[in-house]
């Protein structure tokens, strides 16, 4: 069965009112917006609330003939998942911690076990497969703490060096604005302190009653200060640790890998400074290198020298340098792992006698082990397009190694090799109930975009797929930030592919699959790459046959929603359907506002459009600025009313006024989760329907069958 809905069938969608404003920047430029009104900082405003209220009731009754379908793509979905599943466990300091699933529930258990009598990961994992979990102490029940709430977050937890002390972050509303509560481990008692306004990220000193956090701004929700809380003494006396002047650059704390030292980390786009300090006594924190533009690094500790990785002294791709203990200056670095044009150094890990890196080269992730007397391998795969990287590695006395493995039909798998004997162990691969990696097919192809510059795209399909031109395709992409969509197994997308459809996801420059000069291609001044690689990979999977010009979707959120904008602008006639999550559509209006999240620390990413020519080339792209009287594909919009990534006035506005221009006749969906932020609704379950909405939609207008 299908069924396909236009919007000549339907009720009449809301019209929003139109209230002239202008939009002024520092150099004179103006812009009408009529929507403007949209915006509201407290989100209680009434004529806002009811638009998207209207908005959300339009919705209903689109999505009212595919009841149905939604459901059973529910069903399936969630029917993949064992419900009762856990983590693998990691040791740390004399306990296997880990979180585990119950059956029906939909947040997770985070649950330890003391190490000893020969417990181990696989072990602790057979009894938490049995549902034993004698011996085990429940650190956090999210279920519990959830009840009663529309969300619940639990972003980061961390337990004091003596093993006695929890402090965790909870996030009620999804705006990624933190609460820290505290709780004796040894007897379960919670104290009554809370420290409020603080991001996910928790350290403890080695006295066991000094606890590091980050206070954001309460407008911009930047990360600003450090400070310290001891516990059992008055909040409003914590003591200011640092504090970051410059609103461009993020904040962060952790442990070095050899628990010395705490350190505190700031980094804007194009720039990175680390602090440090003794755990055993976190006075004065020292600068291990000052900030220069255009110097990135990241730092850590172990075995008496800091390992750094750098991009500078031209490493464009990064490389790993050394420095002493006391290091204060870049003049002390020495170079250990060189620089090289055909891989790119994303991350290490530091053990006794060894070290592990996360590289990529050919748009593909592997890993390197690099032993102490310099000799060297890498990790084996099996298939042409996959993902794989170092998994949670706690401790560094150890042979073995862990490491994550996923690919477009391999679901998630955790394994660990021994770098002396070679052996490898599987540990955990995440069931999927009813799932035959048998029966699908995947590949990594090379289109070709209009400059010549080859983009890699990997794609999936049920085996027995003719490319015969005839198939319905959901093309996915990101391409922001430097951040890699890899290929890894997605179970929704299951359902997708058993009725028909190809799944591909298009590496498109922005991100940084090829490298850094991937990401600089796709930034700034070429971000108009971004958008075309995507045109030209749909275009020419349609020429090879891997789907009908008339079946293709398109889908992006947050970033990759400004990407389906865009295209969407550019090139509607390539797209039957665009779903679009969170997305960044209102670019100027946004960068000109520092009292927005993610705007005076991303000027490197998008461009300051307080220059002219930043402005100028923002406002040539900017989905909301460039929709006009043009026939739209069917598009599938979503939100969340507490997002404080993108605020949900963008994608509003951006409705609104696609409404008045639109001149065809496919069907457009605004969802707003009134009770979510940018990742959505808590807990594991209910994401899944929302998910199912936007999938009954994406399936009923490519015409395929139910």
């Amino acid at each position: 069965m299908t069924a396909s809905l236009h919007a000549a069938d339907l009720p009449a969608p809301p019209d929003a009112a139109r209230q002239p404003h202008e939009v002024r920047a520092p150099h004179g430029a103006v812009r009408a917006d009529d929507y403007y009104w949209l915006r509201d900082d407290k989100r209680e405003a009434k004529p806002v609330i009811d638009y998207l209220q209207a908005e959300n009731a339009y919705a209903d009754a689109v999505m009212a003939p595919l009841q149905d379908l939604q459901g059973a793509l529910y069903e399936e979905i969630v029917g993949r998942i064992r419900q009762d599943d856990s983590s693998v466990p990691y040791r740390e300091r004399g306990w296997w911690y880990y979180s585990r699933f119950e059956a029906g529930k939909d947040y997770p258990v985070y649950a330890r076990r003391r190490d000893g009598n020969g417990v181990d990961a696989a072990g602790l994992l057979a009894a938490n497969d049995a549902g034993r979990f004698d011996g085990e102490q429940v650190l956090l029940d999210v279920n519990t703490l959830a009840e009663g709430k529309d969300y619940y977050n639990v972003g980061d937890y961390a337990v004091s060096q003596d093993n006695r002390l929890l402090a965790y972050a909870e996030d009620t509303n999804g705006r990624r604005q933190y609460t820290v509560r505290f709780r004796n481990l040894d007897t379960g008692e919670d104290y009554p302190e809370t420290i409020t306004g603080v991001s996910a990220n928790l350290v403890w000193a080695d006295d066991n009653r000094t606890l590091f956090y980050v206070e954001n701004d309460p407008e911009t929700l930047l990360t600003v200060r450090v400070k310290k809380h001891v516990l059992g003494t008055p909040v409003a006396d914590d003591v200011l640790v640092y504090e970051e002047e410059d609103d461009s650059f993020y904040m962060g704390i952790d442990r070095t890998r050899d628990d010395r030292y705490i350190v505190i980390g700031v980094g804007s786009t194009v720039s990175d400074e680390l602090r440090y300090a003794p755990a055993d006594n976190p006075g004065t924190f020292t600068v291990l290198a000052a900030r220069e533009r255009d110097v990135e690094y990241s730092a850590d500790h172990h075995g008496g020298r800091w390992v750094i990785r750098t991009n500078a002294d031209g490493a464009a791709n990064f490389k790993l340098v050394t420095a002493p203990t006391g290091a204060t200056s870049r003049a002390q670095w020495t170079d250990w792992v060189g620089h090289r044009d055909d891989v790119f150094i994303e991350g290490f890990e530091l053990f006794d006698g060894f070290t592990a890196i996360d590289e990529r080269s050919d748009a593909l992730e592997r890993v390197r082990v690099l032993k102490a007397d310099g000799s060297e391998q890498h990790v084996a795969a099996d298939e042409p397009a996959y993902s794989m990287g170092l998994s949670v590695n706690a401790e560094p006395d150890t042979q073995w190694l862990r490491y994550s493995y996923t690919s477009l039909t391999t679901p998630a798998t955790t394994y660990e090799v021994n770098v002396a004997t070679g052996e490898r162990r599987t540990l955990k691969q995440q069931p999927v109930i009813g799932y035959d990696a048998s029966k699908y097919v995947t590949e990594r192809i090379w289109s070709e975009a209009r400059d010549g510059t080859r983009i890699p795209v990997s794609l999936v399909y049920r085996k027995g797929f003719e490319k015969n031109g005839q198939a319905a395709l959901l093309q996915y992409a990101y391409g922001s930030y430097g951040s890699s969509m890899d290929p890894g197994f997605n179970l929704p997308v299951v359902s997708l592919l058993d009725r028909g459809m190809v799944y591909a996801i298009a590496h498109i420059r922005g991100g940084q699959e090829m490298g850094r000069r991937w990401y600089d291609d796709g930034k700034l001044f070429n971000k108009i790459n971004t958008f075309t690689d995507f045109i030209d990979v749909t275009r020419d999977l349609v020429a090879r046959g891997y789907a009908a010009k008339d079946r293709v979707a398109g889908y992006g959120g947050s970033a990759g929603g400004l990407l389906m904008g865009a295209v969407a602008n550019m090139a509607p006639q390539d797209y039957r359907v665009i779903l679009s999550q969170v997305p960044f559509v209102d670019v100027v209006t946004t960068m000109l506002d520092p009292t927005i999240p993610l705007t005076t620390n991303e000027y490197d990413e998008w461009g300051n459009p307080e220059q002219q020519d930043a402005y100028d080339y923002m406002l040539s792209y900017s989905p909301y600025d460039n929709l006009s009287a043009q026939a739209y594909p069917a598009m599938f919009v979503g939100t969340g009313l507490w997002d404080s990534q993108v605020q949900y006035w963008e994608p509003a506005k951006y409705v609104a006024k696609l409404r008045d221009l639109d001149t065809g006749d496919a069907p457009i969906v605004f969802r707003t989760n009134m009770d979510a932020g940018h990742g959505g609704k808590s807990g594991r379950f209910r994401r899944y329907r929302e998910l199912s909405e936007m999938y009954a939609f994406l399936l009923a207008q490519l015409d395929v069958e139910h």
